[in-house]
């Protein structure tokens, strides 16, 4: 489940009245660490007090006033007429430029910059010629060029575009750089660009793959020990490194990250003002869009009230809509975008339900009803549970309308299990808590990449970015496909890295570092670079779903899908990102989404 913070209180608060405000006198907080104590709750006849835990959490701290009154001139139509200008003049010098590592490097450079999107025809056209003329591997089949004819910086950056835009390479393009005894060549050592590009491409391995493996121990290495000795001149090459060895390329979102490839770009010697200034258009256009989306539901959110009524829970709306925009990230799919930081702001309420303030006897009462969508019983809970159900069942029929309306197929049962299913997973860990059980890490991880909610947000993304739906599709959906399962593991693993010893120390269930833990006898940093080696694992799963040649899903969700792992390892990176007010987390945040770029 969703973390919450260590700082404990024990809030007075009557289960069966409903709460207008934060600061109600009837909330009397104790000063207290504890983590439970005695509230005076009446959930029917009996008047004796129910035990309640509370997060304490911190209010939203976004001024939302100041939110609402932002108007962005990035919405004139002069600005979106001379972002088609410069997209013309750049994709001319794709067209004449005729060395094919320019081309590759120029392809990377968009990427980065956030503007692939511009250029989807572009990028395959030139990736599809340097496949073919410079004999990569086809159909598995090996025509290697002479060790002599290719340099490590452009077989790695090759290698990297070319998988990731779903070409088929092996991993046999490196083994000229390697000896006779299988490592690779200690004369690579000299060659940092290459280098830092091999480390890059080990990053779109698949399993089996041991060539990439020793690559990327080998890199990582030389490259940590390149800048303990300060042996890089190239101050933006030290800034790549810097950065890619926190998060490598492949695992970092996009859209987030644009501002800080725009202000490496821009002192980059060989740096394309056409370039530099569509980058920093598209931002600003992109920014004033994400600006009216998130005004809306912020809207959405305050007509909830859920805030205001469940003062227990997190508010946390804008976190969920910059979680949002890192799942889906064309602009295109706004739609998707505001259903998925829905989902999460609602699954952030119903996780602290479940968490934090129900009694395990109102917990199996509330997933009961919901396991058969019951409206009719929803009298028999308490008033704070039934705010949440029927939020839920209006945000279910509201989003389930809007497909029906555009594709005339009903996805209400589907959306109604993805919750269930979800509801169900959380119960498995409050009853852990409840009786104080310490499950095996298989038992946990089998359990917790359900509880991560991450099937409840791609269930909205792909409702919103298919276009086509059919049953069959569907049903491979729910059958929760392995792209789902591999998405939620890594969103899973990275969330129990940065927020687990949290948890844990106000009482939740063990995580899966615990688990790793009890099971093994091992020390915390033990555990932890386990759990990291196991998100590596299942990265290599996942990048085969995400080409898979008979995928049942379209490629603007399977994207979705991918950048969901990316996104949580991003949120989770520094801590917890989303349910703490974490000051490095929330500075990226309020430069990406409120203030546009110079």
């Amino acid at each position: 489940m969703l973390s919450f913070m260590t700082q404990m209180a024990i809030p007075c608060i009557p289960t069966n009245h409903l709460h207008n405000s934060r600061s109600s006198k009837s909330s009397k907080l104790c000063s207290s660490r504890i983590s439970i104590g005695r509230c005076s709750s009446q959930l029917s006849d009996d008047h004796l007090p129910i035990q309640r835990r509370s997060g304490n959490y911190s209010p939203s701290g976004w001024d939302v006033d100041h939110i609402q009154s932002l108007q962005s001139h990035y919405t004139d139509e002069k600005y979106v007429k001379r972002t088609s200008e410069l997209i013309m003049q750049v994709k001319k010098m794709l067209e004449k430029e005729t060395d094919s590592i320019q081309q590759l490097e120029l392809i990377d450079d968009l990427q980065r910059l956030g503007l692939s999107h511009q250029f989807h025809k572009e990028f395959k056209q030139i990736l599809n010629s340097v496949y073919l003329d410079n004999k990569y591997y086809k159909n598995g089949e090996i025509i290697m060029q002479e060790a002599g004819e290719r340099d490590l910086n452009s077989t790695a950056l090759a290698f990297r575009l070319l998988r990731q835009h779903g070409f088929q390479v092996a991993q046999e393009v490196f083994e000229c750089f390697k000896s006779e005894e299988g490592e690779f060549k200690a004369s690579l050592r000299d060659d940092t660009r290459g280098l830092l590009q091999l480390y890059e491409a080990s990053f779109l391995s698949m399993e089996g793959e041991n060539t990439l493996d020793i690559a990327r121990e080998f890199t990582i290495e030389i490259l940590q020990e390149k800048l303990v000795n300060n042996e890089i001149d190239d101050s933006n090459l030290i800034t790549w490194i810097r950065h890619s060895l926190e998060i490598p390329i492949y695992w970092s979102i996009v859209r987030v990250n644009t501002s800080v490839w725009i202000d490496a770009y821009k002192r980059r010697a060989d740096m394309n003002p056409i370039v530099l200034e569509l980058a920093t258009l598209d931002s600003n256009i992109a920014q004033a869009l994400y600006q009216e989306e998130l005004k809306q539901d912020l809207q959405w959110w305050k007509n909830m009230s859920l805030a205001q009524k469940l003062p227990f829970a997190r508010d946390r709306l804008v976190e969920s809509y910059f979680w949002g925009v890192g799942v889906v990230q064309l602009l295109q799919h706004g739609t998707a975008r505001m259903a998925v930081d829905r989902s999460i702001a609602l699954i952030t309420v119903i996780d602290d339900v479940y968490d934090v303030y129900g009694t395990l006897e109102e917990l199996e009462q509330f997933t009961d009803i919901i396991r058969r969508w019951d409206m009719n019983s929803m009298d028999q809970l308490p008033s704070y549970m039934q705010l949440c159900f029927l939020a839920l069942n209006n945000f279910v029929n509201d989003t389930a309308y809007g497909v029906l309306k555009e594709q005339g197929f009903n996805i209400i049962p589907y959306l109604q299990k993805s919750w269930r299913d979800l509801l169900e997973a959380y119960l498995v860990e409050a009853k852990w808590y409840h009786s104080g059980y310490k499950p095996k890490l298989k038992e946990y991880l089998d359990n917790a990449w359900m509880s991560i909610a991450s099937t409840v947000v791609l269930s909205h993304a792909y409702f919103g970015v298919t276009t086509s739906l059919t049953k069959e599709t569907v049903d491979s959906f729910y059958g929760y496909h392995d792209l789902l399962r591999w998405s939620s593991m890594i969103v899973r693993l990275a969330d129990d890295l940065g927020t687990s010893v949290d948890e844990v120390s106000r009482g939740d269930v063990p995580k899966s570092i615990q688990c790793y833990m009890n099971d093994n006898n091992a020390s915390e940093a033990e555990a932890r670079e386990h759990v990291k080696w196991l998100i590596g694992e299942t990265w290599k799963k996942m990048n085969k779903e995400r080409v898979a040649t008979d995928s049942p899903f379209c490629q603007d969700f399977i994207e979705c899908a991918v950048d969901l792992g990316r996104m949580g390892q991003y949120m989770y990176h520094y801590g917890d990102g989303h349910g703490i007010r974490n000051s490095i987390i929330r500075q990226q945040m309020a430069t990406f989404l409120f203030h546009p770029y110079a």
